[in-house]
């Protein structure tokens, strides 16, 4: 029973930061990739940031620079720290897992899904 819980989402100025964590318990497998997306209203999910098993982190263009995604697996909890924050960053922000061997940032690649925290940036 893999879970996925997201909180640090609310409200913030452009130009603020924002840090977000999701807490994964279920999850038996030492390879896999997890994963930040978001869903603004009316548009389909996008990709934010992956990180891989080992460390590797991937990032959308439109976040590289501002976002930084990290993981402590001592307490299987996933991180974005969220920096120059834009309106159009407004979204709700979802956590992902999956045994993915590349760690794409599609949202389809992924099975294991937490249930989002919204991030509001206000100009």
């Amino acid at each position: 029973q893999v879970q996925l819980v997201e909180s640090g989402g609310g409200s913030v100025q452009a130009g603020g930061s924002l840090g977000l964590s999701c807490v994964v318990s279920g999850y038996t497998y030492s390879a896999y990739c997890m994963g930040w997306f978001r869903q603004a209203a009316g548009k389909e999910r996008e990709g934010v940031a992956t990180i891989r098993h080992d460390g590797m982190p991937f990032y959308a263009d439109s976040v590289k620079g501002r976002f930084i995604i990290s993981k402590d697996d001592a307490h299987n909890t996933l991180y974005m720290q969220m920096t120059s924050l834009k309106p159009g960053d407004t979204a709700m922000y979802y956590c992902a897992i999956d045994r993915v061997a590349y760690c794409p940032l599609r949202s389809e690649d992924y099975n294991y899904w937490g249930q989002g925290t919204q991030v509001i940036v206000s100009s």
